[in-house]
């Protein structure tokens, strides 16, 4: 029966060191472009919705009589084809948001068409926060929202989110998955230039 030698705590330590990333006290280089979204899956629901009425339109238009008249029955046609329209585009354009962040602008686009955009020069930001609840409730429902007293937000679901502060005294909210990493990415752009330092 053999007996392993102790290993000495000092070496166990110094190789410990040796396969970690970054030494204590050094922070994890940011990526050149950061990428995040949020999604919302009830969305579909209510896209599901626009799409029947829509749908009842077209029925409506092929499939009448036209004994009641022409001008009740194009009401009815047009309105049910620009309320699903509406609730359509309204809906498929806030299932999702895409945030990315390179090193001069954060860029927000939704849906799956990318529209509405925003793109914003960091040059304009002043700061950036981490809202751990953002809620539809509180911006008056989903989508592009925008209040006097608290600016503007993307929202597309419940949940955390970054928060802007612009240079010209407005805010610019959106939800996004892994806020925090956001903030953190956003404030490393903020900072000034050190001397000597190329980025």
């Amino acid at each position: 029966m053999t007996l392993r030698h102790e290993v000495p705590a000092e070496r166990i330590l110094s190789n410990l060191e040796g396969m970690t990333d970054h030494r204590r006290g050094e922070r994890a280089p940011c990526p050149e472009v950061w990428t995040g979204r949020a999604t919302n899956r009830y969305q579909w629901l209510l896209a599901l919705i626009g799409a029947a009425c829509l749908a009842l339109g077209i029925a409506l238009a092929v499939d009448s009589a036209w004994t009641s008249g022409v001008a009740p029955l194009v009401m009815a046609v047009v309105g049910c084809i620009a309320a699903g329209l509406l609730v359509l585009f309204g809906t498929l354009a806030f299932v999702h948001v895409a945030l990315r962040v390179d090193e001069d602008h954060l860029e927000v686009r939704c849906g799956h068409m990318g529209v509405p955009r925003r793109r914003i020069p960091l040059s304009q930001v002043a700061g950036a926060e981490f809202a751990p609840h953002v809620t539809p409730r509180h911006w008056g429902g989903w989508g592009y929202r925008w209040r006097p007293e608290k600016g503007t937000a993307v929202v597309v679901r419940r949940g955390e989110g970054i928060v802007l502060r612009l240079w010209d005294g407005h805010t610019f909210t959106v939800t996004v998955d892994d806020a925090e990493a956001a903030v953190r990415v956003i404030r490393d752009r903020l900072r000034p230039h050190r001397p000597g330092v190329t980025r």
